[in-house]
């Protein structure tokens, strides 16, 4: 896996700290109590619960190394220095699609914050790269499943 730089608000990057911090010190004990509980019942060879408390013992230490990884990779960005000329990175950009005229407000953030529903792209997504470095009234053209579809920026806030 390429470990690349992943931009987060600082709000994110205290969760993804938090998220951790509980599975270190919560997650991590219940999961070594379990297999002990397990292993007390006997025989390991035909015990599925020592099987099952290790296998999810292994998953939460991925998941912990994976996050590590993620918050080592973290750059925290300060909304109060972007730059709103230009599509970056945690900039609001209210579209209109040239080809239905539907008009779309999203933010473009990091993988790790990205929610449709909340109006948040990833700017590793394919309209996300299409974005990133317009001006207003330049058109993007995004190359989608069906085809190239054109945005024209309309605007750009924080």
């Amino acid at each position: 896996m390429s470990e690349t730089n992943m931009y987060v608000t600082k709000e994110t990057f205290d969760k993804m700290r938090e998220e951790l911090q509980k599975m270190k010190s919560v997650d991590r004990p219940a999961a070594s109590k379990a297999i002990a509980e397990a292993r007390e019942k006997g025989d390991l060879k035909e015990n599925a619960e020592y099987d099952a408390a290790k296998e999810a013992q292994g998953m939460l230490e991925a998941k912990i190394k994976q996050l590590e990884g993620a918050i080592a990779n973290a750059k925290i960005v300060d909304t109060s220095t972007i730059d709103t000329s230009k599509v970056t990175i945690l900039t609001k950009v209210t579209i209109t699609n040239m080809a239905t005229k539907k008009v779309v407000t999203y933010q473009i953030v990091g993988e790790k914050e990205a929610d449709l529903k909340l109006g948040k792209i990833s700017a590793s997504s394919p309209i996300g790269k299409g974005l990133l470095g317009k001006v207003r009234g330049e058109v993007a053209e995004v190359q989608a499943p069906n085809g190239i579809i054109k945005f024209r920026v309309e605007e750009i806030t924080v």
